[in-house]
């Protein structure tokens, strides 16, 4: 009787352990659910928008996207129901596009998938066996996406002796710097207080990418005193110019419509006359849009003006002080005002505001 009664014990104290440890080596399913109107979205390739409606038995509920060729908008995330709006914008790929949208409540989640078919013809030019992996076509939202896009905060003589303040979207009085637009990107230089403000903005400044064909349709402003450029810096900075320099397109407001492309490097630079650049006419630069590259593999550099060779530098072996152009590098969009080059034969601030637009940046890389 005792050897029944002391088994019984340890069998009961061994549940309760047993129950009393459950918690945290097994989590307990949700007691949540969620319901959706469709679990999955099938798109064409033409721009479509559909709208899933949401159900929770939850207090609330939220969404996000692992895919970033679409958006979301959501309704309702404070109550039991709601919808989410998925907007597809036209796919320019010849391949097909995947993502999913997530619903979440509690511990509950519930996946959408999101399927858009390819275009017949890519809508994007590219060099033979060139691929788009990263764009922006500046059609969404009123500011920049803060994960593609970083801005510089800097005052006016960081770099060049230029005049701008640099400054993140807005200057200390509101006025914007930097907007997106009617489908492009505008950076604004204004005079506010006495003080001139503009905007430089980075693309994907921490990683950049390495090789490739990168391409931006800019309309560049008028005046003098102006400086645009559209150009690249490399994402492990540690010194200028033995890190390197590539500069796809410059333009200064007193020579106007002569734009330049340059590379710098430990073996070529401006300021000892050594430097590798090229200058050409493009009419109509100032006013209206037009195309700059850059072709970049580890042989060669060649930039472009309307799909015409601009410069054209080959790697040479000689080692990184000719050719430091082997590591990541980032897109810098940028309008200075006066400086070093920029303010050569002055500035005329009765031009100012002015506002360099641009329509899109598109990278592609090899397939």
């Amino acid at each position: 009787m005792k050897k029944v009664l002391l088994s019984t014990l340890l069998l009961s104290l061994t549940v309760a352990l047993w129950g009393c440890g459950g918690d945290s080596d097994e989590p307990r399913p949700s007691s949540i659910t969620i319901t959706v109107s469709t679990e999955a979205i099938n798109a064409p390739a033409t721009q479509s928008s559909y709208v899933i409606n949401v159900g929770t038995t939850g207090t609330e509920w939220d969404a996000y996207t692992t895919g970033d060729f679409f958006t979301i908008a959501k309704k309702g995330t404070t109550s039991t129901s709601g919808s989410v709006t998925v907007t597809i914008p036209a796919n320019p790929l010849t391949e097909v596009r995947t993502g999913s949208v997530v619903i979440m409540s509690g511990a509950a989640r519930k996946t959408i998938t999101v399927t858009q078919a390819a275009a017949e013809q890519a809508a994007y030019d590219a060099p033979e066996g060139y691929k788009l992996v990263w764009n922006d076509e500046f059609d969404n939202s009123s500011e920049l996406n803060a994960d593609n896009w970083t801005h510089e905060v800097k005052n006016s003589g960081w770099v060049n002796h230029e005049l701008q303040n640099y400054v993140n979207h807005l200057t200390p009085g509101g006025e914007r710097v930097t907007e997106v637009k009617n489908g492009t990107l505008r950076i604004t230089c204004l005079k506010e207080d006495g003080k001139i403000y503009s905007g430089r903005v980075y693309a994907k400044v921490r990683e950049g990418w390495k090789y490739g064909y990168i391409e931006a349709s800019i309309k560049l402003p008028k005046g003098r005193g102006t400086w645009p450029a559209f150009w690249m810096m490399p994402v492990n900075f540690r010194s200028w110019p033995a890190d390197g320099e590539i500069d796809i397109m410059e333009e200064v407001g007193y020579h106007p419509d002569y734009v330049s492309s340059s590379l710098h490097a430990n073996a070529h630079v401006h300021s000892n006359g050594t430097q590798v650049t090229h200058e050409m006419y493009c009419k109509g630069a100032e006013g209206e849009f037009h195309k700059y590259a850059i072709l970049w593999t580890g042989e060669n550099i060649t930039t472009f003006v309307d799909g015409k060779v601009q410069l054209s530098y080959d790697n040479r072996g000689l080692g990184r002080d000719d050719w430091p152009y082997d590591d990541p590098f980032y897109v810098i969009l940028n309008l200075a005002w006066g400086g070093d080059w920029g303010g050569q034969q002055g500035v005329d601030e009765s031009k100012l505001p002015l506002t360099m637009e641009v329509d899109y940046v598109r990278v592609f890389q090899k397939k």
